[in-house]
C-alpha cells in the first residue's frame, strides 16, 4: 500500500511539473541588438530622455495646462480607462473561480393520483459546488486575465502618450502659424510701401505699368497667404479643442521660443542646441524596451497567449468537481413526511475527456499558433520602435544643420532686399531685382520658421518614441 502511494504521488508530481501546467511566463523572445541602427553615439549612458515626466519635458505652463485638460476630458482616454476597469472586473471574477459556488434552489411539487388526496412536497436546499484546480486550468485562466488587464493599462498609457504628443505638436503648430502671420503681416506692410513707391514712380513717368502690376500681384499674394494662415490657426485651435472634448474657442499660447523643450542644457540657444543629439540623451535600448507602452503591451499579449496555451493543455486532463447540498425536505424517497427533515448529500465527480471531436486538439493548436504569431509581432514592434527613434534623431540632426543655413540665408537676403531698394531709389536697379529680393526674403523667413517647427516636432517624436509621456 505504501509503495502504491509513492507511485501515485510521483505520478502527480510528474503531471504538475513535467507537463509545465503551472509554469509562469518568462519573456525570452530574442530581439535585434542594434535596434537603433547607426546612432550608437547618442545611446551612451546617462539618464534617458524618456525618464523625464511630461511636465519636465514641456516647460511652457500654458501647454502644461492644455495637456492636463486633454488628459482629464479626452473621450478616447476615458474609454481606455473604462477598458482597464473592465479588465479589472474580469480579473476579479477569474480570481473568485478558486472559491466554491453556493446556490439556494427551493422546489415545491403538488401531485395527485386517482382519487388520492393532493400530495405536497418541498425541498429547501443550499447547493455547493467546487472545482478542484488540480491541473491548473483556473490558475492559467487567472494569469491570462491578469495579462489582459496589463495590456489594457498599457493601452491607456499608449493613448495618453499619443495625446500628449498630439497636443504638444498642435500647440507648437499654433506658435509656428503665429510666427508666419507675424512675418507675413510685416511683409504686407513693407510690400505695401514698395507698391506705393512704384505707383509714384509710374505717375511721374519713371516706371512702367508692368512694374506696378508685378508689385501689386506679389502684394496680393501675401494678402492671400495671411488669410490662409489665419484659417489654419482657427483649424488648429479647433483640433486642440476637439482633443479636450470642448467646443471651438481661442487657445492661449506664448510666442515661439519663450519656453524651451526638454532639459535646461538646451536653453542656451533655442534655435540650434534644442535639436542637437548631444543634448538628447536617449539612453540604452533596454531602457526603451522598459518604457514604451506598445512594447510592454506586446509582451503582455505574449504572456496572455502563453497562459491560454497552458489552459488549453490543461483541458486534456481530468476535471474534479465536488458538490454537496444541505437543506430541509419532506420528500423521503417515495414517502412524504411531516414535518420535514434535514437532508445532507455529497458527491465527487471526475471527468476525463476521451473524444471531443477534435476540439481540444484544435484549440491547443490555435493557441500555439497565436503565441508564435505574437512573438513575431513583438520582434516587429521592437524593430519599429528602433526605426522611430532613428528617424526622430535624423530629423533632429537635419533641423539643427539647416537652422544655421536658414538663419544666415535670412540675414544675407535681408541685406540684399535693403540694398536693392536703395539702388532702385537711386535709379540703379529695376523693379524685377527688388521683387526678386522681396520674394526670396519672405520665402527664407517662412522656411526658417517651418524648420524650427520641424525640429521641435522631431524632439517631441523622439521623446515619445523612447517611451516618454507615461509619467
Amino acid at each position: 500500500m505504501k509503495k502504491y502511494s509513492i507511485i501515485v504521488t510521483a505520478a502527480f508530481c510528474f503531471l504538475f511539473t513535467g507537463c509545465g501546467l503551472y509554469n509562469k511566463y518568462e519573456q525570452n523572445t530574442p530581439t535585434p541588438s542594434d535596434v537603433f541602427g547607426t546612432i550608437e553615439d547618442a545611446t551612451a549612458g546617462g539618464e534617458s530622455l524618456a525618464q523625464m515626466s511630461w511636465r519636465e519635458f514641456f516647460t511652457d505652463p500654458l501647454l502644461q495646462q492644455l495637456i492636463e485638460q486633454v488628459l482629464a476630458n479626452n473621450t478616447d482616454l476615458n474609454s481606455a480607462r473604462i477598458a482597464v476597469e473592465k479588465s479589472q472586473a474580469s480579473l476579479k471574477a477569474a480570481k473568485m473561480a478558486y472559491l466554491p459556488s453556493l446556490y439556494f434552489s427551493p422546489q415545491g411539487t403538488l401531485a395527485k393520483f386517482d382519487d388520492n388526496p393532493w400530495s405536497k412536497t418541498y425541498n429547501l436546499p443550499l447547493q455547493l459546488s467546487w472545482d478542484a484546480d488540480v491541473f491548473g486550468s483556473i490558475t492559467n485562466k487567472k494569469r491570462a486575465a491578469e495579462a489582459v488587464r496589463l495590456q489594457a493599462q498599457m493601452g491607456e498609457e499608449a493613448v495618453r502618450t499619443n495625446l500628449i504628443s498630439a497636443v504638444a505638436q498642435q500647440y507648437y503648430m499654433l506658435q509656428l502659424l503665429d510666427r508666419q502671420l507675424e512675418i507675413l503681416t510685416m511683409t504686407d506692410s513693407l510690400w505695401g510701401a514698395s507698391l506705393e513707391t512704384q505707383k509714384s514712380l509710374y505717375e511721374n513717368g519713371k516706371a512702367y505699368s508692368t512694374a506696378v502690376n508685378q508689385m501689386e500681384s506679389s502684394y496680393l499674394n501675401v494678402k492671400t497667404q495671411i488669410v490662409d494662415v489665419r484659417r489654419n490657426i482657427q483649424a488648429t485651435e479647433n483640433a486642440i479643442c476637439r482633443l479636450m472634448a470642448m467646443t471651438p474657442q481661442h487657445i492661449e499660447r506664448k510666442n515661439w521660443g519663450s519656453a524651451a523643450l526638454h532639459h535646461p542644457e538646451a536653453m542656451g540657444d533655442t534655435g540650434q542646441r534644442m535639436f542637437d543629439p548631444a543634448f538628447l540623451k536617449i539612453g540604452v535600448p533596454a531602457t526603451m524596451l522598459e518604457l514604451r507602452p506598445d512594447i510592454r503591451m506586446a509582451n503582455h499579449a505574449m504572456e496572455e497567449a502563453f497562459y491560454n496555451t497552458q489552459a488549453a493543455r490543461a483541458a486534456f486532463f481530468p476535471s474534479i468537481t465536488l458538490t454537496g447540498s444541505a437543506g430541509w425536505t419532506n420528500s423521503a424517497g417515495g414517502m412524504v413526511v411531516d414535518p420535514g427533515k434535514i437532508l445532507l448529500s455529497a458527491i465527487g465527480s471526475l471527468t476525463q475527456p476521451i473524444f471531443a471531436r477534435g476540439q481540444l486538439k484544435a484549440n491547443l493548436r490555435v493557441n500555439q499558433l497565436t503565441q508564435e504569431d505574437l512573438q513575431k509581432k513583438y520582434i516587429q514592434t521592437v524593430i519599429d520602435a528602433g526605426n522611430q527613434v532613428n528617424e526622430a534623431l535624423a530629423d533632429c540632426q537635419a533641423a539643427r544643420e539647416k537652422y544655421a543655413y536658414y538663419h544666415r540665408q535670412v540675414e544675407v537676403l535681408y541685406e540684399a532686399y535693403t540694398g536693392t531698394h536703395e539702388l532702385m531709389d537711386n535709379g540703379k536697379a529695376g523693379y524685377i531685382e527688388v521683387l526678386t529680393a522681396q520674394e526670396n526674403l519672405l520665402s527664407a523667413q517662412l522656411n526658417e520658421a517651418s524648420n524650427m517647427y520641424k525640429g521641435a516636432q522631431a524632439v517631441i517624436a523622439l521623446y515619445i518614441a523612447l517611451g516618454g509621456g507615461t509619467k
